[in-house]
């Protein structure tokens, strides 16, 4: 009989995404930056969707990779996902970017609260995550920027105007602004 093959040992998606936390943790620049190119289409396609300007969502990534480098020793596998981890992160450091420039450019008019929206509806649960970000870049930067955090990220009304500094009734405004735009868009493309 020929000799045996040696199994083929498959290096899984897993596997080479902890050999890169591990140089991480150890500093190794190599590392970070595979860890950073790995992620950076999902990352900056997230900052792009609170910022008009290309440079303003690299430098929200930028802030809160640096982040994620300076605290990966914090990740705990146990509690969660690393992407996700990280994902909030660079989120949480979107929004302080957009807090401290609120002092600067007065994006949101603020409005009174007497729309009552309410729709427990996602406009956005038909599409995949690439159509999504299509459609979202259709929308001013504000109102992107409210629905991305509200239908893709979770966050409710209140915590969007905790977090951005706006009241209720302008979250609400700009919800209700984005399902107005997106309707036509989205019946033309799911027909």
């Amino acid at each position: 009989m020929g000799r045996q093959k040696q199994p083929v040992r498959n290096h899984s998606h897993l596997d080479n995404l902890d050999t890169i936390l591990a140089g991480c943790r150890r500093r190794n620049r190599q590392s970070q930056e595979k860890l950073y190119r790995r992620f950076y289409p999902a990352l900056f396609s997230l900052c792009r969707n609170f910022f008009g300007q290309e440079h303003d969502a690299l430098t929200a990534l930028n802030n809160g990779m640096l982040r994620v480098f300076q605290h990966v020793n914090q990740y705990d596998p146990q509690k969660g996902e690393f992407f996700n981890w990280m994902y909030t992160i660079v989120r949480n450091a979107a929004l302080t970017l957009l807090r401290d420039r609120k002092t600067q450019c007065f994006e949101y008019e603020e409005i009174d609260d007497l729309m009552g929206f309410e729709s427990p509806e996602n406009p956005l649960d038909a599409l995949t995550a690439g159509d999504i970000q299509v459609y979202l870049m259709q929308l001013p930067v504000a109102t992107r920027r409210i629905c991305g955090l509200f239908y893709l990220d979770g966050f409710s009304v209140k915590e969007i105007s905790d977090a951005l500094g706006i009241r209720e009734g302008t979250v609400k405004w700009h919800l209700s602004e984005s399902r107005t735009r997106l309707k036509p868009i989205l019946e033309k493309a799911l027909r």
